[in-house]
């Protein structure tokens, strides 16, 4: 049982509970008024009585985070994903609510410390500065998914009872639609390129929906681009695996998971290493089909490429990586960035980045099979389809519009219907005028009719 102790102009809820060593403890908890304390007393009763009562547990924010990351991170997340987590704890978490007891995280605090966030300065990164004055949306998105995650364990781990981020509300993201490039300017942009390595990593991005990593992790072994496949239009390319870079900490926490090669550093105290992985999702591992004049391209390219290794000898670090150095070494996404900034300004195109090239890729397709959406996310290699229909509804309505000319033509035209009229209301019949001379003949030729209608007229007049 607890009992409600008044302390100057507080109360204090006392009760007895025992802990994970078994040992009995006293606690105390302050409430400002005796209407809160009354609530907390009935609140620790209740609990005790059926069995739900936590003990109360002054682990931080912060170590129960770390706990988080060091067993379930470890086993659900891949490199990527795992420098990102611990990015945002040691961002815009520890600093905030990390020195907090996880037992004091309530709804209430989720609402300031979101409020916290959002006049919060980002944290530039060492090769990225922030584009915002304050933490984004999105980010703050991304922080509450996280620890969401996080308190939904210490639920399971019985810290707590309720999970403070189950419904969170959170600020509106508003999404700013991407500018792309149409099919023309990709054109006259690939006339003007005169980087042999850009030129090949857009031809893939634009043609088989690559994303970056994705084109840059692509090796000879997955190209198949032989004499019989290109005239059979069996050209194609095989996604197993992205080029990224990863903390040492990230690889050396979850082991070499998903990883498929660990490139040597040029300079051995650096803090991260590029590394050869699986995709993130099953479903970005796939098979594109190429046209025959980017299969005719990768030939071109794969020849200029074996006589530069015939050239260099033991000097070229054969990879087998399709984008590659000069020298055969890896080539990361902020060389193709680099080149690609060039390219828009030297022809005067429209500022857009390397990523929305995949995005002109999945349009250019849906305007090219009328919005089939499988065909398309086979390419693209979204884990969901919703990604597609969100992100490019518009086109999908201009599809859709298309449909209704097309239904115009086939059924409404054939015989031409636009002239006929929906149908009339029939006309009532109008009432008949009796024919007294007629009646009368009849009458006077069948006395039992004059007889019948007699009896119903005196009948009427009788009801």
């Amino acid at each position: 049982m607890a009992s409600i102790i008044k302390r100057k102009k507080a109360y204090s809820v006392v009760y007895n509970y025992i802990d994970e060593n078994g040992e009995t403890k006293q606690k105390w908890e302050t409430w400002h008024t005796h209407k809160e304390a009354l609530k907390r007393k009935a609140e620790v009763e209740n609990q005790q009585n059926n069995g739900t009562f936590l003990p109360p547990n002054n682990q931080k924010v912060s170590d129960f985070l770390y706990d988080f990351v060091s067993t379930y991170g470890e086993k659900k997340w891949g490199v990527s994903m795992y420098d990102g987590q611990t990015a945002l704890i040691a961002n815009y978490i520890n600093p905030i609510i990390g020195d907090m007891e996880v037992q004091a995280i309530t709804p209430r605090v989720v609402d300031k410390y979101i409020q916290t966030l959002q006049k919060t300065h980002p944290v530039s990164k060492r090769n990225r500065k922030a584009r915002t004055e304050f933490v984004s949306n999105q980010t703050i998105e991304k922080i509450i998914k996280l620890l969401r995650c996080a308190f939904k364990q210490a639920v399971r781990w019985e810290l707590i009872g309720k999970n403070p981020f189950e419904n969170t509300v959170l600020p509106k993201t508003e999404y700013k639609k991407r500018d792309i490039w149409d099919a023309d300017t990709i054109r006259i942009a690939l006339d003007q390129c005169t980087d042999s390595k850009l030129y090949v990593a857009m031809n893939l991005a634009f043609a088989c929906s690559l994303r970056m990593g994705e084109i840059l992790g692509l090796t000879w072994k997955n190209v198949h681009i032989e004499d019989e496949n290109i005239a059979a239009d069996n050209a194609y390319v095989y996604i197993e695996a992205e080029l990224t870079r990863a903390s040492k900490q990230a690889i050396e926490m979850l082991g070499e998971k998903d990883i498929f090669y660990i490139f040597t550093p040029l300079m051995p105290n650096t803090s991260t290493r590029l590394i050869l992985k699986k995709p993130k999702t099953k479903s970005s591992e796939r098979k594109v089909w190429l046209p025959k004049t980017v299969a005719y391209i990768l030939r071109e390219w794969k020849k200029a490429q074996d006589e530069l290794k015939s050239f260099l000898g033991d000097e070229y670090q054969n990879f087998d990586l399709v984008v590659a150095l000069p020298n055969g070494r890896p080539c990361e996404n902020r060389i193709i960035e680099k080149e690609f900034s060039l390219l828009k300004e030297k022809a005067g195109l429209p500022n857009v980045v390397f990523h929305s090239l995949r995005h002109s890729s999945t349009t250019y397709k849906l305007k090219l099979n009328h919005g089939d959406l499988k065909a398309t996310q086979g390419d693209t290699g979204h884990a969901e389809i919703d990604m597609i229909t969100k992100v490019y509804a518009r086109i999908l309505d201009e599809d859709r519009k298309i449909n209704a000319q097309k239904f115009e033509s086939a059924f409404y035209a054939n015989p031409d219907l636009r002239n006929v009229k929906p149908p009339q209301e029939p006309e009532k019949p109008q009432a008949q005028t009796l024919d007294l001379a007629a009646l009368v003949e009849q009458l006077q030729k069948s006395p039992e009719l004059a007889n019948t209608l007699a009896a119903l007229l005196s009948a009427q007049r009788a009801g």
